[in-house]
């Protein structure tokens, strides 16, 4: 098997409803992902896909609708004044968590048709959450 991963950076607020701690506080992250792709074959360029490609599909994708933006759960109600305001918060039927992100971001790229295997996801230096199917789960 080859393996790529490439690296994306991000800066994104959220919070975490029905939590006790610190977290349950609107805050914000300097997001680090790892998107790590796999293929038994390399294309006819010897890639197993174009760096420019990952980028473009789902860093892309992450500049668009995560970046700079706040990330809540649909029935957080910082969303009504948030919009009130003119912010367009990003929407989960989840809490926020790192995990739950790293699992947004590996969707998004399956659906880009990358062969992803693995998201990881730092939402800060010293935290990590990771996303990979269980063998023969498509997510």
């Amino acid at each position: 098997m080859f393996q790529v991963t490439r690296e994306i950076d991000f800066c994104y607020g959220h919070r975490l409803l029905d939590y006790q701690g610190k977290c349950a506080r609107l805050h914000g992250h300097n997001g680090r992902v790892l998107i790590t792709i796999q293929t038994a074959m390399l294309d006819p360029q010897g890639m197993v896909v174009d760096f420019n490609e990952i980028k473009r599909s789902v860093a892309g994708w992450i500049d668009e609708h995560l970046d700079h933006r706040m990330i809540l759960r649909r029935d957080d109600p910082a969303v009504a004044p948030l919009e009130q305001w003119g912010e367009r918060p990003y929407l989960l039927d989840v809490n926020p968590t790192a995990e739950n992100l790293a699992r947004l971001i590996f969707e998004q790229a399956r659906r880009e048709g990358l062969p992803v295997v693995e998201v990881r996801l730092w939402e800060t230096p010293q935290c990590q959450a990771v996303f990979a199917p269980a063998d023969g789960d498509g997510a």
